[in-house]
């Protein structure tokens, strides 16, 4: 990737990133209490991985080779938004933002084109579908010829893959609520055009992809997607079953307080 490019890349993550360590920082310091450091380190180890398979020797191979071109779709696409929505960045803001501040932001959350952006049907037509366009017409090939297009892609596949998981797993402030048994619906059925999209790369590989490497590829998206896929099945699994729990009624004293 040109080197303007890579630096337009890395500018908005490595920003994002400087945001949320001092977040973190403000935090502690108004709430007397540590933000937890699990959810900094993944936020942390999300935005090197999305910077790292871009940029670097993994972007250069990736350029020349289908197998790691997959990989850096793996990392980019779903394991990176994963990691950063496990790291809380939304919650971590409104903590830390005045009163006003925060509902300036709520207010833009509930607007109507973020609310269809957040829609899970939406976000993962937006996902999926985006890759099913990427993989399957010349858009493969012009990606390769113009560096800025490159860059565009790749913006897209990252921010696509955060929404799609911020939309099922909902796991911080959203502008609607969706049941449980919805998103789960939705996350089948995306995963099942997910997978069908590595078996078809697998058997007609885009552009003049080799068939060794895009059957290499194919089938590191279909068990590497697998993987990632089985974490955020457990999260939203975990994450319905504590929803669907009954609240623990308050001890007497505290029941009484005005």
């Amino acid at each position: 990737m040109n080197p303007v490019y890579t630096l337009l890349f890395i500018l908005p993550f490595g920003t994002g990133l400087f945001v949320y360590l001092y977040g973190a920082f403000v935090h502690s310091r108004r709430r007397g209490k540590a933000w937890p450091r699990s959810r900094t380190f993944f936020g942390i180890l999300g935005v090197v991985l999305a910077v790292v398979s871009v940029t670097g020797p993994l972007a250069h191979l990736a350029h020349a080779d289908f197998r790691f071109h997959m990989g850096t779709h793996l990392i980019l696409g779903m394991l990176s938004p994963l990691l950063i929505h496990l790291s809380r960045p939304l919650t971590l803001i409104l903590c830390t933002l005045s009163v006003q501040n925060a509902r300036r932001l709520v207010r833009f959350l509930k607007t109507r084109y973020v609310r269809t952006i957040h829609h899970p049907v939406t976000a993962s037509l937006l996902n999926v579908g985006g890759m099913w366009v990427l993989y399957t017409t010349r858009l493969w090939e012009m990606m390769h010829q113009h560096a800025f297009l490159h860059l565009l892609i790749h913006l897209h596949i990252f921010l696509a893959g955060y929404v799609y998981t911020a939309s099922l797993l909902q796991l911080e402030p959203s502008p609607d609520r969706y049941r449980f048994s919805f998103r789960a619906a939705v996350l089948v059925l995306s995963l099942a055009a997910h997978q069908i999209l590595a078996k078809f790369i697998y058997a007609r590989p885009p552009g003049e992809v080799p068939t060794g490497q895009a059957e290499a590829g194919g089938m590191m998206m279909y068990y590497g997607g697998d993987v990632i896929d089985l974490v955020i099945i457990i999260v939203l699994c975990r994450k319905g079953y504590q929803t669907l729990q009954p609240r623990k009624p308050l001890p007497a004293r505290q029941a009484l307080k005005p």
